[in-house]
């Protein structure tokens, strides 16, 4: 059986094969009677209401630099074909592949849920994470506003967080992050993989383009919002090559600081990215994929702790060594203090009793 691939326009992956935990497998072949000149027929987004119990995810990996995060949204339409979150909609019954950027789901009840976790007595400060798994602004939230009503959870009760983004819808919530922002509460960074606009439309075909994002971390700036560029992920052979004017362009839109991370295959994205590759990039496919493997100590992805983010070898460390001299270089090595930890106070209920003394 041969495996049938066919690029759906505005998408990233290329198939939509069985998740690893289905008992029966799909599998997808050309039977001969496609039209070779056809157009494909295009994929419909839908979204679909999740129940959570909890709002708060919690992680102990010395990789990541946040402990607690918040996930609004499961799946991300943006359809970046390197996304480290595709393997996770394997829990859910579906497809790493086209199912993971055309088949959403939302937590209505995130605002509500967050601002019961905050008031509980035994809940213990820490900053939270917006968007560790998918992206926070997904189309969808134009009119959905879960993220708004995370955000504005968080404003009410002076609570430190964090967030990421690819989208330039951040900016409708400016009013927020400023506010924050004078507060020492807040801190954003903006994804920019490439500034070759071709490129990113490749990787990331529904994501903002890279003028958009920089005119995001532009505009937060000039409204007092502490911002980094992550440049991440940086693919040997296809997108390297960008880190210096990635920085660059960043540190004149006015972002403060920058971080990178070296592409990540783990699981089902390996040859979700391969296909990709094979079919937008064939004359570089076989290049890229032996200086993935160089990085990886001769494998295509090593999931070990310390290593899992960067890479080893010659190769990663020339990475990690132009991007440090990039950052210095264009003044984006800027020491953040911590975000403030004081100022977080559940918000007073109706029926509280008034505190006379202001303590």
């Amino acid at each position: 059986m041969t495996t049938f691939t066919q690029q759906i326009r505005g998408r990233g992956a290329r198939s939509n094969a069985t998740g690893r935990y289905e008992a029966q497998i799909r599998e997808g072949f050309d039977d001969g009677w496609t039209v070779e000149d056809a157009e494909p027929q295009p994929l419909r987004t839908t979204v679909s209401a999740e129940k959570a119990k909890a709002i708060i995810t919690r992680n102990d990996s010395p990789d990541v630099g946040f402990n607690a995060s918040i996930n609004p949204y499961r799946g991300c339409e943006h359809g970046c074909i390197y996304c480290y979150a595709r393997p996770a909609h394997a829990y859910m019954g579906l497809s790493p592949g086209l199912d993971f950027e055309s088949k959403l789901f939302f937590k209505p009840e995130a605002a509500r849920l967050l601002e019961a976790e905050l008031s509980n007595p035994r809940y213990r400060m820490e900053v939270i994470h917006v968007g560790g798994n998918t992206d926070p602004y997904q189309p969808q939230e134009r009119t959905l506003r879960v993220t708004r009503g995370v955000l504005e959870v968080l404003e009410r009760f002076n609570h430190p967080f964090s967030i990421i983004t690819k989208s330039a819808l951040i900016l409708r919530d400016v009013d927020i992050y400023s506010a924050m922002a004078a507060k020492n509460l807040v801190r954003v960074a903006i994804s920019i993989t490439s500034l070759d606009r071709k490129l990113a439309r490749s990787m990331e075909p529904r994501a903002a383009t890279p003028e958009k994002r920089l005119d995001a971390v532009r505009r937060l700036s000039e409204a007092g919002v502490p911002v980094i560029v992550m440049a991440a992920p940086m693919i040997p052979g296809l997108n390297d090559h960008e880190i210096e004017p990635i920085l660059e362009a960043s540190a004149a839109a006015g972002a403060r600081g920058a971080g990178y991370v070296a592409l990540r295959l783990p699981l089902e994205i390996k040859d979700l990215f391969k296909e990709w590759l094979a079919s937008d990039h064939p004359d570089r496919a076989a290049r890229v994929m032996s200086l993935v493997r160089q990085m990886r100590g001769g494998k295509e992805y090593d999931s070990q702790w310390g290593r899992r983010m960067r890479g080893e070898g010659p190769l990663a460390a020339l990475m990690s060594r132009r991007f440090d001299a990039a950052k210095k270089r264009y003044g984006l090595d800027f020491d953040f203090d911590g975000l403030d930890m004081t100022q977080f106070r559940p918000p007073p209920k109706a029926g509280d009793q008034i505190d006379l003394f202001g303590t």
